[in-house]
């Protein structure tokens, strides 16, 4: 039987994975790829600890928000990784040193 210690190790495993891609920071879509990796590892928690909250299941509902902003998070980061590789011609982080016009 999968316990609660399975699903917070996989969930670390995942937070470990999208706080590596961030700090490595080899680009833009990376670094984002890494806040989506960190969010859903705390949108597995949540699940994990509403299945075993079984009164009143509060854990799926916040999941199902985070979802929402995580999505909505991804769209305004890739709008803006657009915007400022139409200007810059790359999307490293380290090469990007100046935004004002």
């Amino acid at each position: 039987m999968i316990t609660l210690t399975h699903f917070l190790i996989v969930s670390a495993c995942l937070f470990c994975i999208g706080l590596y891609a961030i700090i490595a920071k080899r680009n833009a879509i990376m670094i984002l790829v890494g806040i989506e990796f960190i969010i859903n590892a705390s949108i597995l928690n949540l699940v994990a600890f509403s299945r075993y909250d079984k009164i009143n299941y509060g854990g799926q509902i916040f999941a199902l928000f985070a979802i929402v902003l995580a999505a909505a998070a991804v769209a305004v980061g890739l709008a803006i990784i657009l915007n400022v590789y139409r200007k810059y011609k790359t999307i490293n982080p380290d090469n990007i040193t100046d935004l004002r016009d």
